[in-house]
């Protein structure tokens, strides 16, 4: 929608008067998201792409050679020269090594293919020695990272059951020395594999082949033996089971929480439906400024439509502290706390606004939440900021201030977020560095697709500094950021943006918007005005952001 300067600025003024943050739609919640249809029109989605992809031969790994130390060189890393398929867009990071899925055990099938989804990792205390888990259609690869910045290909763990089957993605956990493994496979289960078998295998003689039953403990008590995800709490130790279906049983695919104190047996300590279908949280031992719940047992749910936040210090009598929507909804996903030692501040992905064409994901540039959760029963949701090409983002993980996101077709984005306690808007995030690993679509406009392909998940926990990237289809990618650069001060270089805004014909209405704009963040790109719509025609919001805070100020009358 396009609107006049005048509509603009009312339009406007209602956005910043108005709360980003929203109750709950309940009507909505029930037809779209509660019933599982929102699910359901993902799912169709990414199959049907997917099934596309796996028809052009986009899924047979095999045809993706080993890669080797590639240094990222004027904003590429051009692995194989000459060939733009191995040519990587890449800021402030390297390349070290890539292995396809077929040689990590996941090979193409007449009917199937190779796929990865989510990954963790784990480092012996003793040795410090990195391992990684990387969850592949078939099963559980076992990597480990060598000093030199090589992946060496360990063991191999199977899908459990049942006999024959495979699952299509897998999330991966840890706690302690033990890596937890669900997948939505039915009868599939939690195996709970113990890391240190690793220490012992000579892979020289090539990787070792486990056995399901290699595993510590399984945990199945779950309605069909399938879980969407798996929640950990390492400092209170148990698990949750989340998006475990159906939704119609009496957890309603909620928090499903076990008990991993006896890793070989754990057991079920209850459940909580209240608020439907998990998709994904964090749960933590709160340390924050709201006094009423220091020392409680917090998850942070991401529902689907919510950020829904409860008290599970009673596993058989959870409580709903608070359930809120916002503006842009499409599908909650996943999040992280900024500081989990200062739960002040979280932030958010929805993974389907930029595909769903809403909010401020109308440009189909990436868009992070910023949440202040300082007052639990109350979090309010104070700013975004969004990426720099256009993409889905898909799982966060925050470390030491800075997010490491995985964007899907647009690869690894880390972005420096250590701003955002003095600046809630996300004025002061920036993007520090990236490793693109789906060169297939950077000729499309805003330089990617807004598409399910590319990178699932990555893990950035090592002390060693590399990063291991799991793609769906190629394989694994490992790489290590070179520098940590400052987010620099906003330039006013003048570009068709900011030339458009402070023209002689619109500067009067740029100035009353822009007085409102910087006053809070805007999410909605329809209260852009018209003129600054055409000219900043792409990641607008982040453009006429930035376009507003070089304007002059208006001139104040003064009395005569």
């Amino acid at each position: 929608m396009r609107l006049t300067s005048v509509a603009s600025a009312v339009a406007l003024g209602a956005a910043v008067a108005a709360a980003k943050e929203l109750p709950k739609d309940e009507r909505l919640g029930f037809e779209v998201y509660d019933s599982g249809a929102k699910m359901d029109e993902i799912m169709a989605i990414k199959l049907e792409h997917w099934q596309a992809e796996l028809a052009a031969g986009a899924w047979n790994s095999s045809q993706w050679p080993r890669l080797g130390y590639t240094k990222c060189v004027n904003g590429v890393a051009e692995a194989i020269k000459g060939d733009p398929l191995n040519t990587f867009r890449c800021k402030n990071v390297d390349l070290y090594d890539f292995i396809n899925h077929a040689t990590l055990g996941s090979p193409m099938g007449q009917t199937d293919g190779s796929t990865g989804s989510s990954t963790w990792g784990w480092t012996d205390p003793k040795s410090g020695r990195e391992f990684i888990a990387s969850g592949m259609y078939q099963g559980t690869a076992f990597i480990e990272i060598l000093p030199i910045g090589k992946m060496l290909h360990v063991g191999f763990l199977p899908c459990p059951a049942p006999l024959g089957q495979n699952a299509l993605w897998k999330e991966i956990r840890p706690y302690k020395n033990y890596i937890l493994i669900g997948s939505e496979l039915v009868g599939h289960g939690i195996q709970i594999f113990d890391m240190t078998k690793l220490l012992s295998i000579d892979a020289r003689k090539g990787p070792h082949t486990f056995s399901t039953s290699d595993v510590t403990g399984h945990f199945t008590d779950l309605p069909l033996g399938r879980t969407h995800n798996v929640v950990i709490n390492q400092e209170l130790g148990y698990g949750v089971a989340v998006g475990a279906a159906p939704r119609t049983d009496g957890c309603r695919a909620g928090l499903i929480f076990f008990d991993l104190t006896d890793p070989s047996k754990p057991t079920r300590l209850g459940c909580d439906g209240q608020d439907g279908y998990v998709h994904d949280a964090q749960c933590l031992v709160y340390r924050g400024p709201d006094t009423r719940y220091q020392g409680r047992d917090i998850c942070y749910g991401y529902n689907e439509d919510t950020l829904t936040i409860y008290d599970v210090t009673n596993k058989t009598e959870p409580t709903i502290i608070s359930r809120t929507s916002y503006e842009g909804a499409s599908y909650t996903h996943q999040g992280w706390v900024l500081d989990v030692n200062n739960q002040e501040y979280l932030l958010l992905d929805d993974e389907y606004d930029e595909y769903d064409v809403v909010g401020p994901g109308t440009d189909g540039y990436p868009v992070t939440y910023i949440w202040d959760i300082r007052n639990l029963q109350s979090p309010k949701n104070t700013g975004l900021y969004k990426g720099t090409t256009r993409a889905i983002d898909h799982n966060q993980y925050v470390i030491d201030g800075l997010s490491y996101q995985s964007n899907y077709m647009a690869g690894l984005r880390v972005y420096d977020v250590s701003s955002i306690p003095a600046d809630p808007t996300g004025g002061g995030v920036c993007e520090i560095a990236f490793f693109d690993i789906f060169p297939e679509d950077d000729s499309e406009p805003g330089g990617g697709a807004v598409e399910f392909s590319g990178t699932w998940a990555s893990y950035a926990y090592f002390k060693s500094g590399f990063i291991f990237v799991n793609t769906i289809e190629r394989g694994a990618f490992l790489v290590k950021i070179t520098k940590r650069e400052k987010c620099k001060a906003k330039s006013c270089n003048a570009d068709n943006c900011l030339r458009a805004l402070r023209s002689e014909t619109n500067l009067a209405a740029s100035q009353q918007f822009c007085g409102g704009f910087t006053k809070t963040y805007v999410a909605d790109v329809a209260v852009v005005p018209a003129y600054a719509q055409k000219a900043c025609t792409t990641n607008i919001i982040s453009r006429v952001s930035s376009a507003c805070s070089c304007l002059p100020a208006a001139a104040t009358a003064t009395a005569p």
